[in-house]
């Protein structure tokens, strides 16, 4: 966090911004970054709050993995990959070169386009080459402003996934995109000690979302779980829309 921003305030609202993201990535499997990343960018400087996203993202889906294996889906889950090899640098380079507020109008205008066409029941069938484009845009938005997570839930939203499939797979992703996005980002954007103290102080904050997340899960039946996604990609669309005007 900014010294200069570096108040009471900012650090009460860091840590509930934490705390609800780690509870919503627990019982999803996709919300951190889409709740956690447009609230980060308001206390601290863009590099600093995709990467303190990536480094927690990546211990909360470490905890979770081994877990909830059984429930990955591994031939989707090698085309996501493979996709993202391609979206990777393609994201940093936009990351690079394009302002953050437009980036972030681009994100919210697709974001709530996309949630529109599911409400209204638009259906997506899942193809092998969609798995593919789908794990390349993930890929880009990771090194780009931190968020696999829209492409993700849009597509398996569209496709009706199961929850806990839609968790599983999605959470195997982020544990191949999410350090390679970080090692991609420290190199060309540069890492600072704010990222890292701010990411340790977070910890204890992310384990307690991981036990309540964990208890949530279990009581969300799908009608519940695909309206709770309609909210949360609204709520991001229309908040990243705002921000960027």
């Amino acid at each position: 966090m900014e010294e200069s921003r570096c108040n009471p305030v900012d650090i009460l609202l860091f840590m509930v911004i934490i705390f609800v993201a780690s509870i919503l990535q627990t019982s999803t499997g996709f919300g951190f970054s889409i709740l956690a990343t447009p609230f980060l960018l308001l206390l601290f400087e863009p590099a600093e709050a995709i990467q303190i996203n990536l480094i927690l993202s990546l211990i909360i889906s470490a905890a979770l993995i081994f877990k909830i294996r059984k429930d990955i889906d591994f031939g989707i889950l090698k085309r996501l990959v493979i996709g993202s090899a391609i979206g990777l640098p393609i994201g940093i380079a936009v990351f690079s070169w394009i302002d953050i507020g437009r980036l972030k109008l681009g994100v919210s205008l697709i974001i709530l386009l996309l949630t529109v066409m599911l409400m209204l029941r638009f259906r997506i069938r899942q193809r092998p080459g969609r798995d593919l484009a789908v794990g390349g845009l993930s890929g880009a938005l990771t090194t780009s402003i931190g968020m696999p997570g829209p492409p993700l839930l849009l597509y398996f939203s569209g496709t009706d996934t199961q929850k806990e499939q839609l968790r599983a797979t999605t959470l195997a992703f982020y544990m191949f995109i999410y350090p390679l996005s970080l090692l991609i980002q420290a190199i060309v954007a540069g890492s600072t000690k704010t990222v890292w103290t701010s990411s340790a102080m977070a910890l204890p904050l992310v384990f307690l979302g991981l036990f309540l997340g964990q208890r949530l899960f279990r009581v969300i039946n799908q009608r519940v779980f695909q309206i709770f996604t309609y909210v949360i990609l609204i709520f991001t669309g229309v908040y990243m829309l705002i921000e960027s005007l």
